[in-house]
Order: C-alpha cells, then structure tokens, then sequence
C-alpha cells in the first residue's frame, strides 16, 4: 500500500473509506474517493453505466481486481486495504456479484454450507429461510435451476450465512419481476433492521433511492455527490446530469 495509507488513522465511522484509487492495468478507475458510512445504512452507489461502481464495491471486498494502489479501508476500526479478498471476507464483507456466483452441481443449501467452510457462521438456515421463503421450498433443488429472482435470494442468503457486517449488493435486480423486486427490497429492509450494513450497485436508481438512506453519484471514478437519497429525489437537475432520469 502507499504510504498515505500506512500512516492515515480510522475516524470513529462505523465504515470508512478513504484516497481510495484502484486501477485495471493502466487504466485509473476509482479515482480518489472517500467516505463513511454508519452502521445500518443503506447507501446507494449511483451513476451512469462505467462510473466505477462495480469496480468501488470489488476493491473494498479486496477482489484481485481492480488493483488497489493507494487508499485505506476501515471496518469497525479495523483496517480492510491490507487483507486479501478472504481475509475481508472473515472480517464480515460479503460481495453479492452481479451473475451471484451459485454454484453448479450443488443444491441450495449445500451452497449455503460452501459459505460456512471457513470462517464464524453467521444467520442459522432457519432466519434464511424466513427472510426467503422460497429457498426453504426449493432447498433440495439445485442451485442454478432455480429462477433468476431466486438465484438473488440465494446469493443474499449465503452472504448472511457467514458473519456479516458490510454487505456489497451489485445490481440485485437486474433482469427480475416487479413483483421479485419487491420481496427482495422487503428481504433488505429486514436485513437493515438487524443493524447490517449495506452498499447497493443499482441501475435502477429510483428504486435504490426510495430504499436507501444515504446516496453516493459516481462519475467517472469519482464522487460528485454524497448526501440523504431523498436530496436526490428531489433534485431533477442532479438525476439528469449524472443519472439520466
């Protein structure tokens, strides 16, 4: 790490983020962005299609890519920029990946069990299957025959199983029903209430608004806005410019 990161000390945020830049090669993608979050939130990360969204939630989970070449990660005071992607993931960040990752050949619970390998286990089956009815339905069917909505509720669920502290959703609907949305929106509502945080990826930005608490535009790498989500419903100048909405 750089050595702006080796002697920066950690606020008393509950999660904080700060100089962060990652690069692809030699392309500079997170362009030196910080920020805090409380615990609990729901934050929406905004912005057009390669504002560096996908790439912000992958260097704080510590993903082998983008590189991280200079800026500190916090949780709980904890520092996050010195662990490899595991070790964050022991320290309770789980990434939900767009394509969800459930693993072929395994059933549902048996990816619930891959995410309990290694590491404290976090919620107990029973919780999971009361936040996503479904999964206890189809918890002897294989994983990746299941619904695109269900595969969601699966990739959600197995972050849960571990202990969790930050949870990194990118675009959790992409490609689902209304009516699918809407469990998982009620799925991240209860989650918000047992005191989990959340960043949330999502091209539906209204829909992510009127979720979040907090939300955070990125254009090209960097932050051009950080404020309440409902500051940016009601800002039809800022949506247009940097949302198109």
């Amino acid at each position: 790490m750089s050595k702006a990161a080796a002697v920066a000390q950690p606020s008393d945020a509950y999660f904080q983020v700060e100089g962060l830049q990652a690069y692809y090669g030699d392309s500079y993608i997170v362009q030196d962005i910080s920020f805090s979050i409380n615990e609990g939130e729901i934050v929406a990360l905004l912005g057009r299609n390669g504002a560096g969204k996908t790439s912000t939630l992958r260097a704080i989970a510590r993903a082998a890519s983008p590189e991280l070449r200079s800026g500190c990660i916090w949780l709980k005071g904890n520092s996050i920029h010195d662990k490899q992607d595991f070790e964050a993931a022991l320290a309770g960040i789980q990434l939900v990946p767009e394509d969800r990752r459930v693993i072929p050949g395994l059933t549902v619970e048996e990816n619930l069990d891959i995410a309990c390998i290694a590491g404290s286990k976090g919620w107990e089956y029973e919780r999971i299957y009361q936040l996503f009815p479904r999964l206890k339905e189809r918890r002897k069917q294989e994983g990746t025959t299941l619904s695109g909505g269900e595969q969601q509720m699966l990739a959600i669920g197995r972050a849960l199983a571990r202990d969790i502290k930050l949870l990194l959703l990118d675009e959790p609907y992409e490609g689902l029903a209304p009516v699918v949305r809407h469990d998982i929106e009620k799925a991240l509502i209860e989650v918000k209430n047992t005191g989990i945080t959340t960043i949330l990826v999502e091209q539906n930005a209204v829909a992510a608004l009127k979720l979040s608490d907090s939300a955070m535009i990125l254009d090209t790498g960097e932050i051009v806005f950080n404020g309440s989500a409902q500051e940016v419903l009601n800002n039809e100048e800022l949506r247009h410019e940097y949302l198109a909405i």
